[in-house]
């Protein structure tokens, strides 16, 4: 049995840099991270073990300084931990950032702003949380919900499958064929690395582990992106999820992991797989 990792996998720069400065700022002083730095169990666990606190409104802020995760947070929200008085470290991806300049751009403009994305995800919240009028699409049957405007904005939360996206964007053209649709693309450039080596990997491979938190936007995309190309599709947290009955049979095994996903945790996994063999 041959195991096979795709072209590109795992973490991306944006987590990186974020969890490194959680660990520099934590060593200067007492930090809190306003929500899930990440969505990566063995992640959030090792910060815990730095004695670095989480909460979810800046109300349960106890600590001098709040850290912004990784996935952005709203000017709104921003400005309430602020007016306690609370420094903020923001570690957004800067990618998010680009995504957050192109929704007001497109609020700027007069366009009614539509986000692609997975309503309530925390990069969702923070894209249209300072926006007084706003719609979420993720399926066809969303669009198929959508008032009509004179002019339409869309963007995407950034680790959308740009496919669906501009399969989504086609769509409101169709519909509203009198309105102003205009895309602007944010889905960020390593999910589109990630997302077509996965497809290449699955082509390739009788079985098909992903490596990810079960939280994981980035990671269930990864999973759907494989299952439409590989029959024998599992994902796993850790190591430990991995069953022998899973690779029976099987000649390639291929490996791939979310944008959060450690590269220990993949290298553990790997390892794993092999012995399996």
């Amino acid at each position: 049995m041959q195991v096979i990792r795709a072209d590109h996998l795992g973490m991306c720069f944006g987590v990186r840099d974020a969890i490194e400065l959680a660990h520099r700022r934590a060593e200067a002083a007492p930090l809190t991270i306003l929500g899930d730095l990440v969505h990566n169990a063995v992640v959030l666990a090792d910060l815990r073990a730095r004695g670095i606190a989480v909460a979810h409104e800046p109300s349960q802020v106890r600590t001098h300084t709040v850290m912004v995760t990784a996935h952005g947070a709203s000017e709104r929200m921003l400005a309430s931990t602020r007016a306690q008085g609370i420094e903020v470290v923001d570690a957004t991806c800067p990618l998010v950032h680009v995504a957050h300049r192109a929704v007001r751009a497109l609020v700027c403009r007069g366009y009614h702003p539509v986000v692609v994305g997975q309503r309530g995800h925390v990069e969702v919240r923070g894209l249209t949380d300072d926006l007084d009028a706003f719609d979420v699409v993720l399926e066809e049957g969303d669009v198929l919900g959508l008032r009509e405007y004179p002019r339409i904005g869309v963007a995407a939360q950034t680790t959308q499958p740009i496919d669906r996206v501009r399969r989504l964007v086609a769509l409101m053209r169709r519909r509203f064929p009198h309105s102003d649709v205009r895309f602007i693309d944010t889905v960020c450039h390593p999910t589109k690395e990630r997302q077509q080596a996965a497809v290449d990997l699955a082509r390739r491979s009788d079985v098909v582990i992903v490596v990810g938190g079960a939280s994981s936007n980035n990671t269930g995309e990864l999973v759907a992106t494989c299952r439409r190309h590989c029959s024998r599709v599992h994902h796993v947290q850790t190591e430990s999820d991995l069953r022998p009955e899973w690779f029976l049979g099987a000649a390639m095994v291929g490996l791939t992991a979310g944008t959060s996903t450690p590269d220990e945790v993949i290298d553990r996994v790997d390892q794993h797989i092999r012995s399996l063999a």
